[in-house]
């Protein structure tokens, strides 16, 4: 068990505040810091201010015991967890630039003993770059205790959580644990080990941010597979979800499902970060995210020509935004850019957006003339074109007479078995 009794968690967000939740209802005392105002004092009233099932239990019972609160500054603390982003600029390199401010925040705070973790997904040797900006800033502390400088502790602890399932696997998944010195990964496992009940594995740093880049770099490759498919699949006229049940059936072959692209924070980014690290040795990593990234203009074609088709101005019903089922996560969702495109190609349709995990459109779809956030039955009710984007289970509930006579596009493949021949023909 570890020896540190205070953890300040930098960074709020879909990783931050469960890590922090989590340490705190197991009796650390946690300090929580975001530069969002609105969501620093939602968790001070015990609030979450997002959608994550099971972490608004956590949260209001932490803070209810006095283990856990927010601020905007950092604290002083025994060891600091960054859970910020890490984007990709239009080069496809990492923004490190929350990382840095991170460590502005920190640097101040150390006397020499702490443990800083980098959680943010990041490119290879990012917690390097994390300790050197840190140690550049406080020249008096050390690694390594050269000169007799008190010494910093440096690890990268990467997740692996599934948005929807994250208060559970914070505690069941394994987890790996990279220490820039053996030190600091023995005291990062001693930390975790607070609340991880899957085995702790331990590594050096760089091996460990590696790691989180190869696992969701091996699903965007299989996922790529997919939606190739998909698309050839409707050239040949072919059923994919069919075609993929019955190759499934093999029993060495598990194909994953299609869809209109990838999204969120982690598989529509990590692979780039390989790629960017070595550019001439990741030829199929980066085919695999050209595919992904192509698939939803491939969508927008298809709606196109079922819209056009109509003769007339037509009414679309954009079904999700999400970048997966049954959250409110919209980072690097495919279904805002085909939504927006649609918006843009087709300016003299109407566009209805349903999301019901959130109550306002986002920026790229914002203040658009065309564009409307609806419920689910009005949009269906008004719909000429209806196209499938999120397999959320309000979807999946639509029954096939609601959707008689109107062009389907669902990329999803979740009214296969409802749906009448016509409108299964147009399902993709």
């Amino acid at each position: 068990m570890t020896n540190i009794k205070s953890v300040a968690v930098i960074g709020l967000g879909y990783i931050g505040l469960p890590t922090a939740a989590i340490l705190a209802t197991n009796g650390i005392e946690v300090v929580g810091v975001d530069v969002n105002q609105n969501t620093v004092d939602a968790v001070n009233r015990g609030e979450v201010p997002f959608v994550e099932p099971d972490l608004s239990v956590h949260v209001a019972g932490a803070v209810s015991q006095g283990h856990l609160r927010a601020t905007t500054s950092t604290p002083a603390s025994e060891a600091y967890i960054v859970a910020v982003p890490t984007p990709f600029r239009a080069d496809h390199t990492a923004d490190l630039s929350y990382i840095e401010a991170a460590a502005r925040g920190i640097a101040p705070q150390l006397k020499g003993g702490e443990l800083v973790i980098l959680e943010s997904t990041s490119p290879p040797r990012a917690t390097r770059h994390l300790a050197d900006y840190i140690l550049a800033l406080r020249p008096d502390l050390s690694l390594d205790g050269a000169g007799d400088a008190p010494v910093v502790h440096f690890a990268h602890c990467p997740e692996r959580v599934l948005p929807g399932r994250v208060m559970i696997e914070l505690v069941t998944n394994d987890r790996i644990v990279g220490g820039i010195t053996a030190e600091a990964a023995r005291l990062a496992k001693d930390l975790y080990s607070v609340f991880c009940q899957g085995e702790i594995l331990v590594t050096d740093d760089v091996t460990a941010e590696m790691a989180k880049l190869v696992e969701n770099s091996y699903r965007d490759v299989n996922i790529a597979f997919a939606n190739e498919l998909s698309v050839i699949s409707d050239n040949l006229g072919i059923d994919v979800w069919e075609l993929i049940r019955l190759a499934n059936h093999h029993p060495r072959v598990n194909i994953l499902q299609p869809g209109p692209g990838v999204g969120g924070h982690c598989i529509a980014v990590d692979p780039w970060f390989i790629v960017a690290a070595a550019p001439e040795e990741s030829r199929l990593i980066r085919t695999a995210r050209e595919v992904n990234d192509a698939k939803p203009e491939w969508v927008v074609a298809k709606v196109s020509e079922a819209a056009q088709a109509l003769g007339r101005p037509p009414v679309i019903a954009a079904l999700g935004l999400a970048f997966k089922a049954n959250i409110d996560d919209l980072r690097e969702s495919p279904s805002i850019g085909i939504a927006a495109a649609l918006a843009d190609q087709l300016a003299d349709a109407t566009l209805l957006v349903v999301e019901p995990h959130v109550n306002a459109l986002p920026k790229a779809l914002a203040g658009r003339s065309n564009v409307e956030l609806t419920a689910t039955e009005s949009a269906l009710e008004r719909a000429d074109v209806v196209v499938v984007l999120v397999d959320h289970d309000e979807f999946k509930a639509v029954s096939a007479e609601t959707l008689a006579g109107k062009s389907v596009i669902d990329t999803r493949g979740i009214w296969r078995a409802g749906v009448d021949q016509a409108v299964a023909a147009a399902a993709v």
